[in-house]
């Protein structure tokens, strides 16, 4: 057997493995993709037919075309509006045919406006569940940034959002959950307690410490209640995972949130990376609250940024 032929047989295999391990019912029912003909876009049409497949979902995809900036009375013509929309077609169809060759027929819809409104709006028009899109950029600054349309469509979405790097592979066998406590991170715990026992994943939860050094000398009973709370925190989230079976390990870990996440998900070889988002006001929507974003921006693995509630019986 050639090799090209061994590495399609491992693929198939390990495909194969994960369906069937995928119990209970879908997470995801209709999973959208935003492309814009980037190889990180092309990567989440990938990493989303792929999971979509292990979900037996639905999937659309949406290219946007942007909105023209020139004098709309003079400078629009047949040939211009041809050759502004040629582009985002050719972008389409050409991910029809990539998922097609993986077996999957896909829905594919163009946009128009402000790209994240646009996105937006055709979640909404396919009733999607998930959103999976591309982090472009590829110096450090850019990845410091995330990306605008990528930040306001996390920002704005109600419904999760998946985050996929140019080269990074979804797995789904060993997922790394990052909590604080808050309501936000409430919500992340159950849908990667759901996904865990869905995928009889192994699940590693970290919280992370971040304070000045120069607190623990200052402000001492201060810190060790935060300690103390966080060794609560922690003890909590693996009792409710075990509760429902499913294999975890805890951290707690010191330092800068954003750093300390992104190098234990490198230590563990974690396939997926959970977040709770904090986006409320304009403001934080934008921001999403820089811990997450940093953590996208920096991550090796895709980032699921969840925003919704449901979650499946854990029963």
């Amino acid at each position: 057997m050639r090799v090209y032929d061994c590495l399609k047989a491992t693929a198939l295999i390990a495909e194969l493995s994960a369906l069937l391990v995928r119990q209970g019912g879908a997470m995801y029912e209709n999973i959208l993709v935003a492309l814009d003909g980037s190889a990180s876009s092309k990567n989440a049409l990938r990493q989303a037919v792929k999971f979509a497949k292990l979900e037996g979902a639905e999937v659309a995809a949406v290219s946007v075309i942007p909105f023209y900036e020139g004098q709309l009375e003079t400078d629009i013509t047949p040939n211009l509006l041809r050759s502004i929309r040629e582009p985002v077609e050719r972008i389409l169809i050409e991910a029809a045919k990539t998922a097609e060759a993986d077996g999957v027929v896909i829905d594919t819809m163009i946009g128009e406006g402000d790209i994240h409104e646009a996105i937006i709006n055709a979640s909404r028009a396919k009733n999607s569940d998930l959103i999976v899109v591309g982090r472009r950029g590829l110096t450090r600054l850019s990845r410091a940034f995330m990306g605008s349309v990528t930040a306001r469509v996390i920002g704005h979405s109600p419904v999760d959002v998946l985050v996929v790097q140019r080269d990074s592979e979804l797995g789904l066998q060993n997922i790394l959950l990052a909590t604080d406590g808050s309501e936000y991170s409430e919500v992340a715990l159950g849908k990667a307690l759901s996904l865990a026992r869905a995928y009889k994943a192994r699940l590693n939860v970290i919280s992370v410490i971040d304070l000045p050094e120069e607190s623990y000398a200052e402000f001492g009973n201060v810190t060790d209640k935060i300690v103390e709370r966080t060794m609560d925190l922690i003890k909590s989230v693996k009792g409710k995972a075990e509760e429902s079976h499913i294999e975890v390990e805890t951290f707690i870990k010191y330092g800068e949130s954003y750093e300390q996440i992104v190098k234990t998900a490198d230590e563990l070889g974690a396939g997926l990376i959970c977040l709770g988002s904090h986006g409320r006001t304009s403001l934080a929507r934008l921001l999403m609250g820089s811990t997450a974003e940093r953590v996208i921006g920096d991550a090796r693995q895709p980032v699921l940024v969840i925003k919704s509630a449901r979650i499946l019986p854990l029963s």
